[in-house]
Order: C-alpha cells, then structure tokens, then sequence
C-alpha cells in the first residue's frame, strides 16, 4: 500500500505541481487548499496521510498555525514546510515548531521527493525506536497491536481487563501468532508497566537446567555452578515472568513451579532458605492442556493453576483483514533496521499475502516481508518477491479481493430523535438538522463504546487530545458510560 502524501496549500497550480510530482514517484496524494481542511484530512484515521507538504503562507489559518496543530494532535506526523521567502529566521521557526525539512519555492520535483523519501525513513526510525524502546523497558500497550480485525476485539477486552489486576493469565494459541506480543501489552497496560518483563522459552530449555534457569542456584550447588545465578523468577522480582510453552515443562519442574506460585518464594539451588518473590505470572502454550492433563504429560492442579483468564488469540488466517496493516508495520520496520526504501507492497502482492494460508502465522508473514524487503529492487512489493509463496499460489486474477477495512459495528445512535444506523447522523427523522453538541456528544458516547472505553484509542480516532477528550465526556456526561465501557 503506497505511503499518502497531503500537500496543503492554497495555489490550485502548486498542488497540481505537487501532486503530479508525488504520484509519478509512486506515492498516493491528497490535496487541500487550507490548513483547515488539510488538518481535518490529516487527522482523519480512515483516509490520513503519512507526510504533508505544507505552504507557509496562506489566507485564514497560517502554515505556522497549521503546523501547531498538526503537531499538537498528530506529533509523529512528518512536516515538510514550503515557502517562496528563504530567510533563516523563518526556518529557524518552523523547525523548532516541528517541521523535518523546508524546501523553497519553486520547488524541484526531485528536491521534493528526495525530502519525502528522507521524512519517511526518518518517520520509520524513530517510530522503530520508540517501539524497541517501549519494548526493552516493558511499556508496550494495545495501541501497539495491530489488531483491528473483528475477531481481535475480544482478544483486547480480555487483554485490557487482564491488565487491571494480578490474575494468573494463559495465552492459548498456534504458533507464531504473537502470544508474547499479547503478553507485552499486558504488562504494558499494568501497573507494573515500566518493571521487568522476563521472557523463558519453556521448550527451548534442557532438562537438566530447567531447575536452575528458572529458580536460580548458588556457587558449588553441582558441577559447572561457578558462580551464583539468581534465576528466571528473582530477575523478573517486581515485573512479569512470561513462560512461553509452559505444556514442554518437565513433570517434576511442574510441582516446583506450582509451589513457587503458590507460596511466592523459590528454592535455588543449594541454597539454605528459599527467597520471596513479586512476580506476575503470564504462561502460553500452543498445546491442549487440558489434553495433556488425561494424557498425564501435565499436573492437574497447576493447570488450573495457570488456567485461571485464559485468552485465545486467533490464527493470521481468521484475521485476514489485519495482513496489510502488518505488511506495512514490517515493510517499516525492515527499511529502518536495512536502511531500505520500500514504499509498500503492491495491490497485486496484497491480494497474494491476503489468500495465502500462512501455517507460520504473524511470524511466518514478518519472515516473508523480510526477505521480500531484500529481494525488491523497485519501490513496491511485488508477488515475485515472494517466490515461495506466488510458486504456489493461483494466478492471480482468480484471488479473491483484499478485505475491506473493518467497518464500526452496526449499532444504534443513543441519541433522542436519531435516526438508527451505523453511527451518529446530523440529521432528525424529520429532516431538520441537529445541533452540533447533540452530534458531538452522541459520537463521543458512539467511539467510547466502539473502543470498548480504551480511551487512548477514542482520542487517536476522533483526532482530538486526551485532555480536550475527558473534558468534553465531563461536560456531556459521558463518565459513567467511559468506566462501565473501560470495566
């Protein structure tokens, strides 16, 4: 899907310049003649844009004041200023208000894509930053899954929910469809975001050293110990243990792993007295415990132990609408670690990626993207890139489409008057129109109850700030609907 550039400016002739400038350089453009309008499109979370270009000076809203208010209300949104005046004071002023570059007038359509392509790495960069960043220091939340596909809906409820205490959580699910991802997003959204997340492979650890891996041991405990290891569990002290195929757990490390949750504390090994530990507790398995358990592979009691919220995330197969949003998070992800500039994926290749079954799941897909980053010799993704998976796939023609975006629930307008649909209407059954307050509130209360009360998310998709958010559900009355939506 090929990155949208807006240009904002009010000469109908500089955005058709503009404009036919970006598309030949394979980017989508949208266009607005003020910063009004061009903040509106910009803000927009169906149709937004990944960089703007931005005249200084125009009639009603300035460059400079639509330049505030994209950084207020959209701070990762790359600003290129353009301007006829070259004076050092006035690029001195719209870098410091946040622009990435400036480009005089008239502008050289090279010199314009050459500052585009160089806005968006940048934009990947320090997205891929933040993301690593929030990930070493276990912040990651929910806005950072890509999860907009229906079935996901209730895999963030139970995920937020599980967030807001200590309960023993078990991720069910096949193999690469981000389990720990889930997991992250719920430490991230705890109060114990910020603490340490400390991630074991239970399958990946032999036999013999499971003991001392997870629960630690001292100097001389057996041979090879020497020096003193604190174990899994006393690393994790504060934060989150995360115990990833929790079902490959040998039996007899099952019945030391119930009494650590049991009683709080572990015995290392040699050690004289156990030590107490604060440890939250997230397990996932892509196995049927329950089946292990009449197997006898698995001890009864720590399942229901660890079985106490479970959340089963769903195959890349039953979101299929989520494949182009995580193409593009990778196609980004790929050109900031391989210095690459891929500008997305062609629609062709997406109808490819969209029919494919994808065994592997989200793994399988970043994988996939992976080599095809480095195997693209243009700047979109095409089925050849995927040889593995075009060699066996039908022509293409006969695919089916790509999924449409998920579309808000079809529920009815709490509002008096209002015609019943597919969200708030400006207009009564009579035909009269309704006052803006009664829109603005009824598609508040409408985005709290689509969001499930993840207000983070409300804010993002109707384009305001959190603060402008909760002061309006104050002054509408909407507090006790945001916390019955939130619980």
């Amino acid at each position: 899907m090929a990155k949208t550039v807006l240009v904002i400016d009010d000469d109908p002739t500089q955005r058709r310049l503009l404009t036919a400038a970006v598309e030949k350089a394979g980017f989508a453009c949208r266009t607005a003649p003020d910063g009004e309008t061009g903040v509106a499109i910009a803000t927009d979370a169906n149709a937004g844009a990944d960089v703007v270009l931005l005249d200084l000076t125009m009639p009603g809203l300035s460059g400079m004041e639509t330049l505030e208010m994209l950084t207020e209300r959209r701070p990762d949104l790359p600003v290129i200023m353009l301007t006829a005046t070259s004076g050092i004071d006035t690029i001195v002023a719209a870098m410091r208000a946040g622009a990435v570059d400036f480009v005089v007038k008239p502008a050289n359509p090279e010199r314009v894509v050459v500052s585009i392509r160089n806005a968006l790495k940048l934009s990947s960069l320090t997205g891929e930053v933040k993301r690593l960043t929030r990930k070493a220091e276990g912040g990651m939340g929910f806005d950072d899954m890509i999860a907009s596909a229906p079935i996901m809906r209730q895999v963030l409820r139970l995920g937020q929910r599980a967030a807001a205490s200590d309960i023993p959580v078990l991720i069910l699910g096949e193999s690469g469809v981000g389990k720990e991802v889930i997991a992250r997003c719920i430490q991230g959204a705890s109060d114990r975001s910020g603490k340490p997340f400390i991630s074991v492979n239970c399958g990946a650890i032999p036999e013999n050293l499971v003991e001392s891996i997870l629960f630690g041991h001292e100097k001389g405990a057996f041979t090879g110990a020497v020096a003193r290891s604190a174990g899994k569990f006393v690393e994790a002290d504060g934060g989150t243990l995360f115990l990833d195929e929790v079902g490959e757990l040998p039996l007899d490390m099952q019945v030391k792993l119930l009494r650590a949750l049991q009683e709080g504390e572990v015995d290392p090994v040699g050690a004289r007295r156990p030590v107490k530990v604060d440890v939250r507790i997230i397990s996932a398995t892509n196995r049927d415990l329950a089946q292990r358990v009449k197997e006898g592979a698995f001890r009864e009691d720590l399942f229901y132990r660890l079985n106490v919220f479970p959340v089963e995330m769903p195959s890349l197969r039953e979101r299929v609408e989520d494949v182009p949003a995580l193409v593009d998070h990778f196609i980004e992800r790929f050109n900031a670690s391989e210095g690459t500039r891929i500008v997305g994926a062609a629609p062709e290749t997406l109808k490819m990626l969209c029919a494919f079954d994808w065994p592997g799941n989200v793994r399988q897909l970043e994988n996939a993207v992976f080599r095809a980053v480095v195997l693209c010799e243009g700047d979109l993704l095409q089925p050849h890139d995927f040889p593995q998976i075009s060699g066996i796939m039908p022509e293409i023609a006969t695919l089916p489409e790509v999924p449409a975006r998920p579309a808000p629930a079809n529920d009815d307008v709490p509002a008096g008057g209002a015609i019943a649909g597919t969200g708030p209407v400006s207009v009564l059954e009579d035909g009269e129109v309704r006052s803006l307050s009664d829109v603005e509130r009824d598609l508040i209360a409408y985005a709290i109850e689509h969001y499930a009360g993840h207000m983070s998310e409300v804010s993002r998709r109707l384009g305001i700030g959190r603060s402008t958010l909760y002061r309006k559900v104050r002054e509408y009355g909407l507090e006790d609907e945001a916390k019955k939506q939130a619980s």
